[in-house]
């Protein structure tokens, strides 16, 4: 059992923080305000994950997910360096741009990417990204696709990865559908690939995909 701290409430925060605790896992859910549990986040959760402040949450998991707004994230993370030292960060989320429609827009990192931008600000942590090309729900079930998806995985410590890769397994995904691209400089690929997102939401709506490679 590992103790896995998740940055994020949301709908991929809860979505995580339930299978990964249904595998034995201890999950704690990160509020910007720890005083608020919506109930559809606690509903959603399952009674063995607690919540608790971002930072208190950074500072007591083994292994950190961050499944907050890429937009904010460099930000909010940077000032959870002290917290995020010696540990595993999972980068789930994706830096865009509102196109308007409430839909990703235009990278915030051109040429680059927010897994690179994080890992040069927090050098003492190990960031892996991962699961940043698909819609939340396929995260955590993606079996249920018709087609097998892939889970890209990028990071500079291979030992970080290999244990990503183990969580990997425990929300779902197969041996064979888990790509590991190489260091950190390759999820500005996978990042990049959010691009053609809105514009499958817009003609085919929110319906289970993820970005895959086929062979």
């Amino acid at each position: 059992m590992t103790s896995i701290g998740i940055l994020g409430a949301g709908r991929v925060g809860a979505n995580l923080a339930g299978k990964l605790s249904a595998a034995g896992h201890h999950v704690v859910l990160g509020r910007r305000s720890p005083t608020e549990q919506p109930a559809a986040v606690a509903e959603g959760t399952g009674p063995r994950v607690s919540f608790a402040d971002q930072r208190t949450t950074a500072r007591t998991a083994d292994i950190v997910i961050n499944a907050t707004p890429g937009d904010s994230a460099l930000d909010l993370l940077t000032g959870l360096r002290t917290e995020l030292a010696g540990k595993i960060l999972i980068d789930v989320s994706n830096a865009t741009r509102d196109a308007g429609d409430g839909l990703p827009g235009d990278l915030c990192y051109p040429g680059s990417s927010l897994a690179e931008h994080l890992q040069a600000a927090l050098p003492d942590t190990r960031v892996v990204k991962t699961l940043n090309t698909m819609l939340f729900m396929v995260m955590t079930a993606p079996e249920t696709l018709a087609t097998p998806p892939i889970a890209y995985v990028s990071g500079n410590d291979e030992d970080a990865k290999e244990t990503v890769t183990g969580l990997l397994g425990d929300l779902g995904w197969q041996p064979e559908w888990i790509e590991n691209l190489g260091d950190i400089t390759t999820a500005r690929a996978t990042e990049a690939m959010i691009l053609v997102v809105p514009h499958i939401l817009r003609r085919h709506g929110f319906r289970p995909f993820a970005v895959s490679l086929a062979r």
